[in-house]
């Protein structure tokens, strides 16, 4: 998948910028850049821009693990822990898939700054759509 692919699939990440550095049902790696527009107040990344991009790289990877003959995923739980700050630079999103069942799907996502650091975990249950 590529970032213009990512973009039509979910125009929000076209919106904010996000990138697609490898995806692979194994593990999908989504970037996205620190931009004053996506930050609070003191220059900090906002919260819902890396929950965003978490939430963008699990459904992506729960697209990859989609069992044969369904139609698409959708994210029903998600839970962050928002864990640094990010002032600056880029943050990576990787999200790996816990468990690929007929009807859920469990993603593992661990966001990270350019240092490597570990800024926020979030665990998603996205559910299985059968085909209409």
């Amino acid at each position: 998948m590529t970032s213009e692919q990512l973009g039509d699939l979910v125009p929000l990440a076209g919106t904010l910028g996000i990138r697609v550095d490898d995806a692979a049902p194994q593990a999908v790696v989504l970037a996205l850049d620190h931009r004053r527009e996506l930050s609070t107040a003191g220059g900090v990344l906002h919260g819902g821009a890396l929950m965003s991009l978490a939430d963008t790289a699990g459904a992506v990877c729960a697209f990859l693990n989609l069992p044969d003959g369904a139609a698409g995923t959708t994210t029903v739980e998600s839970k962050t822990n928002l864990l640094a700050a990010v002032r600056e630079g880029t943050v990576t999103a990787t999200a790996t898939p816990l468990k690929a069942g007929r009807t859920l799907i469990v993603v593992e996502t661990e966001t990270r700054d350019a240092g490597g650091r570990l800024v926020a975990k979030t665990t998603q249950t996205q559910a299985v759509l059968g085909p209409r």
